[in-house]
């Protein structure tokens, strides 16, 4: 049996199985209770309350700076997969994130320039989105 931390344990395989960057940010997103704390009973029951919080709170960190870094072209594919493999429509998908806005960041800090970046990027491919369908409509 290989040992490996609790953030490793994240990376390879909680995080391995959810498809997309955009689908990773929603799942860890839904492990953040009301309190900022991170929910995730198989990581406290392995590592232990403290080491489990700290993996998955590094991980929404990397998670987020990912997407801040990508091209908007490449999160508008990734919000087409990510949506599908969650069976939820796009737009629906886009919007539960940006109603749970809160629990996308990482931290405690609504005001911060991460946060402004990340609202502009949910906007964007909000914007993105209903173009997408307005194209597909006119076409049928």
């Amino acid at each position: 049996m290989t040992l490996r931390s609790a953030l490793e344990d994240v990376r390879q395989t909680t995080l391995a199985a959810v498809s997309g960057l955009l689908g990773k940010l929603a799942y860890l997103a839904s492990l953040r209770g009301q309190e900022g704390h991170y929910e995730h009973w198989g990581m406290k029951t392995v590592y232990g309350e403290e080491s489990s919080e700290r993996a998955l709170r590094t991980a929404h960190t990397e998670v987020v700076n990912r997407i801040l870094r990508a091209p908007l072209a490449s999160l508008a594919d990734d919000l087409q997969e990510s949506s599908a493999k969650s069976g939820i429509p796009s737009p629906t998908f886009l919007q539960r994130m940006r109603d749970r806005f809160e629990q996308l960041l990482p931290g405690d800090r609504k005001d911060s320039p991460v946060a402004a970046h990340l609202s502009s990027v949910l906007a964007a491919l909000s914007s993105l989105e209903k173009n997408r369908g307005r194209a597909t409509r006119s076409v049928s």
